[in-house]
């Protein structure tokens, strides 16, 4: 693809992540990098340019595509001009395929933030040979959703036995506050429980397993961490499913792996108040007049003042165990839902554009699509990845 006109294309740069990926790749992207911004408002991506030239005044000359996210044939060319295309438009089960059938087709690398289950299963189900033929990477949930906890038990598998059965645990901390994109999807999630089971188990069936070698995601249960000293309560996200689709691809995770995912609080007060307020959400979410309500208190495109991103934070623990070996390591950063994650959006596109990453195909995970070269990026980028005993 070295005859492409961008490097990267970034679509959906007028929303609220968007715009933080675009200025984010005006600080520091290399200044090789050829990119573009699109969208379906001209005037809308001429202001987000305006914003980047006060950054670089280089980027006055920024090209920018206009297309819609139902518009298959602009996006076709959109695609076919880029060598890899970062999307920030979501619910992406509500408009992200497009995008990701162009890419699939035209051979072009692609990433985004989604964190919906069902979304990620049917572009499998329905793009993943068609990329493989290609040579496209589709690699999902480079956000929050699901970098740190897929690369964060990538890092922890390095310090255990390769030939063992290894079981890791994995425990979310944060004080940040939650994206209107997010929260929409999570509501689209819970509407959609039986869909998204479908969706997962018709995927189950047709994709193809390692033979001699097991990784499974298990939900666990409420218990206390004696190890942490945390209350932890499992967590119903996409990032097991990503580690276990890791798990099952990298022979390095070892012959039987095994991984849970938590929430982890201080006190059992709060993790009681947790179990209950996801519950009644899940609620909520099945009632249209509920459901529309609170989508209508929570807007999507919008976010926190940079002054509270600031003061946000992150922390996934993971405790791995093989071999009678037991390790303790941390990811770290800042605000997750808006400052890292178009953080880690980006540089998962410049990964992909610019690095030496393994051979691979098809919708794959951020750690099968890009591994070392990747976590080397993100500690750079101050994301912290550091082992705290074993």
């Amino acid at each position: 693809m070295a005859d492409r006109e961008f490097d990267i294309v970034l679509f959906g740069a007028t929303g609220f992540t968007g715009g933080l990926t675009a200025e984010y790749l005006a600080r520091h992207a290399p200044a090789r990098l050829r990119w573009a911004l699109a969208g379906r408002s001209k005037a809308k991506l001429e202001a987000v340019r305006d914003r980047l030239v006060a950054i670089d005044p280089r980027l006055e000359v920024m090209e920018l595509l206009v297309a819609d996210a139902a518009d298959a044939a602009a996006l076709g060319e959109v695609a076919a001009r880029a060598r890899v295309v970062i999307s920030t438009v979501g619910p992406y089960l509500a408009y992200g395929e497009p995008l990701v059938a162009a890419c699939a087709e035209k051979g072009t690398d692609y990433v985004d933030l989604t964190g919906e289950p069902e979304f990620v299963d049917r572009m499998w189900l329905a793009h993943h040979d068609t990329a493989v033929a290609s040579g496209a990477r589709l690699v999902h949930c480079c956000g929050f959703d699901s970098i740190p906890h897929d690369l964060g038990v990538f890092y922890t598998m390095r310090h255990l036995p390769p030939d063992v059965p290894a079981n890791v645990r994995g425990v979310v901390r944060s004080n940040a506050t939650f994206s209107g994109g997010t929260f929409h999807s999570a509501l689209g999630a819970m509407e959609r429980a039986r869909q998204m089971k479908a969706a997962f188990a018709e995927r189950r069936r047709k994709e193809r397993r390692s033979e001699g070698r097991s990784s499974r995601a298990v939900a666990g249960k409420p218990h206390r961490d004696r190890l942490l000293g945390y209350w932890l309560l499992p967590l119903p996200t996409i990032d097991p499913q990503v580690v276990q689709r890791s798990g099952a691809a990298l022979a390095s995770y070892g012959p039987k792996f095994i991984y849970s995912h938590y929430a982890g609080t201080k006190t059992l007060r709060y993790a009681a108040g947790g179990a209950v307020g996801v519950t009644a959400l899940a609620a909520a979410a099945q009632v249209g007049p509920v459901r529309n309500f609170l989508k209508g208190k929570v807007k999507q495109g919008e976010g926190p003042s940079e002054g509270r991103r600031r003061k946000s934070w992150f922390t996934v623990d993971f405790v791995g165990e093989a071999g009678g070996e037991v390790v303790h390591t941390r990811v770290s950063g800042g605000d997750p839902g808006y400052t890292e994650t178009s953080k880690m959006l980006a540089e998962s596109a410049l990964c992909l554009a610019f690095d030496e990453n393994p051979e691979t195909a098809g919708q794959v995970t951020p750690a099968v699509a890009m591994g070392d070269r990747l976590l080397d990026r993100l500690r750079s980028a101050g994301m912290g990845f550091e082992t705290i005993t074993g």
